[in-house]
């Protein structure tokens, strides 16, 4: 008996340390780290495409070669992105405060703004008057948008997945890790667009008048 005790209390003393070393050493689960490990991934991705762009732009006569992309789409698209970053965060907070309603509103806003994006961003797509084919230009142009296009596609399919779970219940103001990682997702599409607005968007303007 004093053996089986003796046991018994090793055996919750381990269970217990073990609990603790987990509180103390850990902050993020591995599966936040390995959101953010391939967000590193997709960032090295995207910045390799516009340091090709600006390398190409340093040694061209004329950038671009026919004029200057429009902002006539492009503009409200990112003011559209920057708004459902906001809508996130706010469906974000919802959850850490046991808000559930809050949490669905939020992510649906979120979703329709991306839909919206895409929508507005294939019209640009049908208007352009050059092709990947093109010319360098083109080619980046066409393959940088186009990679963030695939992105905002995912980041949805994200979004309706959390949506559905969270209507299910499956979320509580202690356990919203996949409502963490779906955030954390959608504002990286959302800062690389605003990269990307920037490069391809602003500074041919200034090339142009310069």
């Amino acid at each position: 008996k004093r053996f089986r005790r003796r046991g018994k209390v090793a055996t919750s003393v381990g269970a217990d340390s073990r609990h603790l070393l987990r509180a103390s050493t850990r902050e993020h689960a591995p599966e936040w780290w390995g959101m953010v490990c391939l967000l590193i991934t997709e960032g090295a991705l995207f910045a390799y495409f516009l340091l090709s762009y600006f390398y190409l732009e340093s040694m061209a006569p004329q950038w671009p070669p026919n004029n200057v992309p429009e902002l006539r789409l492009a503009g409200p698209n990112t003011i559209i992105l920057l708004v459902s970053s906001a809508t996130m965060w706010w469906a974000e907070r919802g959850i850490k405060r046991g808000e559930q309603m809050q949490l669905s509103v939020g992510l649906l806003i979120t979703a329709i703004l991306g839909i919206v994006f895409l929508f507005i961003q294939s019209k640009e797509y049908a208007g352009l008057k050059f092709h990947a084919s093109s010319h360098a230009y083109g080619s980046l142009f066409i393959t940088i948008t186009a990679f963030h296009f695939a992105h905002v596609v995912v980041g949805v399919l994200m979004n309706l997945t959390t949506q559905v779970r969270a209507w299910l219940g499956h979320f509580s103001e202690r356990r919203h890790l996949a409502v963490t990682n779906t955030g954390l997702y959608w504002h990286f599409v959302d800062i690389v667009w605003v990269c990307v607005f920037i490069s391809l968007y602003l500074t041919p303007r200034l090339w142009w008048h310069s």
